[in-house]
């Protein structure tokens, strides 16, 4: 059975975008959804949310009110994509200002421990304090003690 945390952090005291190298950019629907969609599920691969994704499931979730291209962030690596962070922002809680999402980050395992899950998500993080958020959250599996670490650096508790 999962155990999924939500976990939650102040925009106030915001982490500088780390340099690592990577290029960063927005993603272009039009020119990167098969590169991307074959990478989300190698990376994703057996999970129940976001592994075994077609190209229907980044439409619909492309639909939705809340997806907004310029919070998709990209790294690619000599022209490839080898990692990425999908930001989300709920606008309609009841009482509430709205929140950003750290929504899906993925690295390419070739990719792993070098630090892109942090520049990604530092650069997520500085798009939601650039939209004038205050809070931002994410919902991790509790066994996975990778991205809880990772998180966990960058003020999430």
């Amino acid at each position: 059975m999962r155990h999924i945390l939500k976990l939650q952090r102040s925009l106030d005291d915001l982490i500088a975008p780390i340099e690592a190298g990577f290029e960063i950019s927005t993603f272009l629907p039009e020119l990167e959804k098969n590169e991307w969609l074959e990478l989300n599920n190698i990376i994703f691969t057996g999970h129940p949310d976001q592994g075994n994704w077609s190209l229907p499931d980044l439409e619909n979730r492309m639909k939705e009110r809340w997806f907004a291209a310029d919070g998709f962030f990209i790294a690619k690596c000599e022209q490839k994509i080898v990692g990425f962070c999908w930001m989300k922002i709920h606008h309609a809680l009841v009482n509430q200002d709205p929140v950003g999402e750290i929504y899906v980050i993925g690295i390419a395992p070739d990719f792993k421990k070098k630090g892109l899950g942090r520049v990604l998500a530092s650069t997520g993080l500085k798009y939601l304090s650039d939209k004038k958020l205050k809070s931002a959250m994410l919902y991790v599996d509790a066994d996975n003690q990778a991205a809880l670490a990772m998180y966990q650096s960058l003020g999430f508790n």
